[in-house]
């Protein structure tokens, strides 16, 4: 059955650094998108060495965005992969990019030009939930609609969380208490978060849901970044 999903417009700096102006911020660092990735979730959560031990393994994510960060995470697994592990990515997106915005806005990572492709080649929002398998036994599953509403029905227990959608003072929906509830009680004993935001209304969200909260180094120009475990 379709659904009549509202596609995101974006607006390029640079030509390949998408900007959104409904909520006055870009999708990923004007620095190094990547990189951001890496050192805010992928470390922020401390993925690899999480990934050493043979599991099934769950990311959910608030913001699919250009999927970068789904991207950078898949390549990073597969090169740390042992078959008999699985990793099941779970992202939560209300305005998915078409396919000609998602590889510009990738199109300066060649090393994730593969991934993006096959991303792009099963990407459709006819759809309410899309599901893509990827190499190296990894599930992606990509929820169209406002995690608000959605996210109180995921039925996963989730290892690490991903918390990325626009900044807060420009998009609170996406960081409110409610909401920051419904992540702590979907994420499983001794799961984690990761955060770029130390937004004192995101802290204290996380908080007041159950999160152990810490501070760490931020990425680029951003002095701090927000970690925390159930």
């Amino acid at each position: 059955m379709t659904q009549n999903i509202e596609q995101a417009n974006p607006r390029w700096i640079d030509y390949n650094i998408p900007r959104s102006d409904r909520f006055s911020d870009t999708y990923y660092s004007k620095i190094d998108g990547q990189g951001e990735t890496d050192h805010v979730f992928i470390n922020g959560n401390n993925l690899p060495h999480r990934w050493s031990q043979p599991d099934h393994f769950t990311i959910a994510e608030l913001g699919f965005g250009t999927g970068l960060n789904f991207l950078e995470t898949a390549r990073q697994w597969s090169m740390t992969w042992q078959q008999v592990a699985t990793l099941q990515f779970i992202s939560f997106e209300l305005l998915p990019l078409n396919t000609d915005d998602i590889r510009r806005a990738n199109s300066r990572w060649t090393d994730l030009q593969p991934l993006t492709e096959h991303l792009c080649q099963n990407w459709s929002i006819d759809h309410p939930g899309l599901h893509i398998k990827f190499p190296c036994n990894i599930q992606l599953d990509v929820i169209f609609g406002d995690a608000n509403m959605l996210l109180p029905n995921l039925n996963a227990n989730v290892d690490a969380w991903y918390l990325d959608g626009f900044s807060p003072s420009k998009n609170p929906e996406l960081w409110n208490k409610n909401l920051m509830d419904d992540v702590y009680n979907a994420t499983k004993s001794g799961g984690t978060f990761a955060t770029y935001s130390v937004a004192g209304y995101v802290r204290r969200n996380l908080q007041s849901a159950g999160f152990t909260i810490n501070r760490a180094k931020g990425f680029g120009t951003k002095r701090e970044m927000l970690i925390g475990q159930k």
